[in-house]
């Protein structure tokens, strides 16, 4: 990954140093070129940042200098308008200490604001949580308010003062702000101390009342940031822009859900979402003209709609969309592409898709497989069903293990070992047909199950027909879902005497039979279908199913009858056979096309409900450091919807995380499928296929046994290092809270709940020497 930031001066393009990045003046305009790696080559992104201090000639001198990088790159980039403090997510995802704003800029008339090591005074408004950014306020009190982090920076020292409504996340944040100012702008050899309790600290109040002076009445309460709504992004539309007498034509063409056939490869087309962000496609075969117009048309159609001018802008090309534009659509296909390890397609042609057999002790090795093929482990572990009846928990008997009646619904606990312990996975398997009252108590019952359990298990919401890959493996070829009815003892219907399945699958991980109706326009000639009747079983072999179909649909064939079992292929049926059906009738003969390829980058994101409105802050080039314990993330892999529960997240979005998860399904541009399964992680005990997803996971860094290490004890002394705590040095005696907040900077090594409950009982009252001293003896 590389990273260029070029700053205009006098209409032309400075290099910034490399210490800088990151510091933006408010009377300028940046270029940043980001380049990363990607599995099918690079992804370059172009951004030109608008100061709010700027002038006109600097801002269309900036997007003049990126229409002709944009050129020069043969249109590859993906080109974004950003506007201070309104910046994308993808700009503040290159800046992962934080982006800090300063006064000053040529175009403004000041002269740039040296970073001189002593000679310094000013006060940084810091905001965010999962995206920081710092702006230089007035030095008052009256800057401050409950919910913030604010940064008195006076050179040789620098004193974060904690809101007291701040959030540990936001304190932490605040933290590496400061320390990276320290390290980049000071050489490290400024002293940090910190205000998490004004009464805890008066050494560091009464620097900052020399400086900011006495305070009088209250501090007022954090505003909050406006930020756009689930529901407010979902109201997507796409127009067609073209010329017409040389007037600029922008006709509406389609609302959600969007088709990707929507886009004409001769034409540029405006979507917009919601006025939250404004996409400009261009066609590969549209004028060069209507290409260079782009950033133009998109700035006077923000300003028609009466949008603000802080709206941002993507600009992209035909076959070089960025991960979030592609979404927007209901379905967005690659050309040329293999899906995922295990499937080979062939494309351009008629044909069916060969299974392809991989590997499953590959998958604690390699967890990206995991990831890519949904698997947990092997599914070689212990399993336990109950059916939901009279709205508690009934054991199914294990003969029966692997039937689903879909009047009913059904929890399933799966135990495996890894690592020498035991691990949980509990399925909610929903029947279509079953009554609102028992989805709730299955719901209810896993809850309680889960307790007994510890709280550790992964709980996973199924819909009937949306079966994950390793809910069919864990039942090795023998899950058969029927459509209605019950097992129940006392079933109120008596079972059909004719009955359809339709039995997919090559192996014992992946096949399932499906009930389907019983007439002849439910046959496949690509499949095997079983068709029980009261005399026979029969076998029906399409002519394109394979022999490995046809074996596992024989072991499935004992499960739904105990008839003898009559093998036919296609072509050659009985008259026995379409009579009970009901006669013949035509059916899907064609060979199965290939699907198409639908490729989605997993997204994460941070989601909160608690002021009425679903708020979703995405966090670009994700990594297991952007898990914080009192976060309730969503990790969205297009085929299932994970939520991350971390330990400390408040009791309210626990609560709501599943209701979240499916606002989140109902309200995606996309239209995205309600029965998508819903999977449950809790902090510390994520499976394998929520971790693949994440580059270099750290299995350890919520363990406890981690703090047995004297190396992790060692490490913790480094990261402590020059963040003065003690008495001596400014800050005040350690309190348990404050020293948890400090552990919890640590990089991924580290669990700082286990540790700062002993930790923090040693040092409390120690100067900095000896805190350390007395932490490298916890060994």
């Amino acid at each position: 990954m590389t990273q260029t930031l070029i700053s205009l001066q006098n209409m032309k393009m400075v290099p910034v140093p490399e210490k800088a990045y990151g510091t933006f003046f408010e009377g300028d305009c940046y270029i940043i070129l980001h380049t990363k790696r990607t599995s099918h080559g690079s992804a370059v992104d172009l951004h030109y940042w608008i100061g709010k201090d700027s002038s006109q000639d600097e801002q269309g001198a900036a997007a003049l200098y990126v229409t002709q990088l944009d050129n020069a790159l043969r249109g590859n980039p993906v080109q974004h308008r950003e506007v201070q403090g309104h910046e994308s997510e993808t700009f503040q995802s290159y800046f992962r200490n934080g982006i800090i704003y300063k006064k000053g800029g040529v175009a403004s008339g000041f002269k740039h604001v040296e970073t001189n090591m002593y000679n310094i005074k000013r006060l940084l408004h810091v905001k965010g949580k999962k995206h920081v950014s710092a702006t230089e306020v007035a030095l008052s009190w009256d800057s401050f308010n409950k919910g913030d982090v604010f940064l008195l920076d006076l050179g040789k020292v620098l004193i974060q003062w904690n809101g007291p409504s701040c959030s540990i996340a936001e304190k932490s944040r605040g933290l590496v702000l400061a320390r990276s100012i320290r390290d980049s702008e000071r050489g490290g050899r400024a002293q940090i101390g910190i205000i998490d309790n004004e009464k805890d600290s008066p050494d560091l109040m009464q620097i900052m009342k020399m400086v900011l002076g006495e305070r009088h009445g209250e501090l007022r309460d954090a505003i909050p940031d406006a930020k756009a709504d689930e529901l407010q992004k979902a109201n997507v539309r796409l127009y067609h822009v073209y010329e017409k007498d040389n007037d600029l034509v922008v006709q509406e063409i389609a609302t959600r859900p969007l088709t990707q056939d929507l886009l004409q490869h001769e034409d540029c087309y405006i979507l917009d979402q919601g006025g939250f962000k404004i996409y400009v496609w261009r066609g590969k075969a549209s004028s060069l003209e209507e290409k260079k117009a782009a950033f133009t048309r998109a700035v006077g159609f923000i300003q028609a709609k009466g949008y603000p001018s802080s709206t941002n802008i993507e600009v992209i090309s035909d076959g070089a969309e960025s991960a979030m534009f592609k979404q927007l659509f209901q379905r967005w296909t690659e050309k040329d592409e293999t899906q995922g390890l295990g499937k080979v397609y062939t494309t351009g042609k008629i044909a069916k898709v060969e299974q392809v057999k991989f590997d499953t002790t590959q998958l604690h090795a390699r967890p990206e497989l995991a990831a890519e093929q949904r698997m947990v482990d092997d599914a070689s572990g212990e399993i336990e069903v109950w059916r939901i009846e009279d709205l508690q928990m009934q054991p199914v008997d294990p003969k029966t293990y692997g039937q689903f009646y879909g009047g009913d619904c059904y929890l399933v606990l799966y135990t495996y070992l890894r690592s020498g312990r035991p691990h949980y996975v509990l399925y909610m398997w929903q029947g279509r047909h079953a009554s609102v009252d028992e989805i709730t108590a299955c719901a209810l019952n896993a809850i309680e199950l889960d307790k007994k359990h510890g709280d550790e298990a992964v709980q996973v919401r199924v819909t009937m027909g949306k079966e994950p890959t390793h809910f069919l493996a864990i039942f090795k070829g023998k899950l058969v879902i029927y459509e209605g009815g019950t097992s129940r003892a006392q079933k109120i219907t008596p079972e059909p005497a004719i009955r359809l399945f339709q039995v997919r699958g090559t192996d014992e991980m992946n096949t399932k039979a499906t009930e389907v109706p019983a007439r002849a326009s439910s046959l496949n000639s690509n499949d095997v279908f079983l068709l029980s009747t009261s005399q026979v079983c029969y076998l029906w072999c399409g002519k394109g199913c394979s022999g490995d179909e046809r074996e596992m649909a024989k072991m499935v064939a004992d499960i739904v009858s105990k008839r003898d079992k009559h093998t036919i292929l296609e072509g050659q049926e009985p008259a026995e056979f379409w009579e009970a059906l009901g006669g013949k009738a035509p059916y899907a003969s064609e060979k199965r096309f290939q699907e198409q390829i639908t490729h989605y980058q997993p997204r994460l994101f941070e989601c909160s409900n608690q002021t009425g409105r679903f708020i979703m802050t995405e966090v670009v080039g994700f990594c297991q450091e952007d898990l914080d314990e009192d976060d309730v993330m969503l990790l969205d892999t297009w085929e299932e919807i994970f939520l991350w529960v971390g330990k400390a997240s408040n009791t309210y979005e626990r609560n709501e995380a599943i209701a979240s998860a499916k606002e989140y399904l109902k309200t995606h541009p996309a239209g995205r499928d309600l029965a998508t399964p819903i999977i449950l992680v809790k902090q510390g005990y994520e499976p394998l296929n929520f971790t693949g997803w994440f580059n270099a996971w750290d299995p350890y860094k919520w363990s406890v046994s981690c703090w047995k290490s004297p190396v992790v004890c060692t490490r913790a002394q480094r990261c402590l290092k020059g963040v003065i705590v003690s008495d001596h040095i400014l800050c005040g005696a350690w309190s348990e809270t404050s020293l948890g907040h400090y552990l919890s900077f640590m990089p991924s090594w580290c669990y700082l709940s286990s540790f700062y409950s002993f930790a923090s009982k040693k040092v409390a009252g120690f100067g900095e020497t000896e805190a350390f001293a007395n932490i490298s003896k916890c060994a």
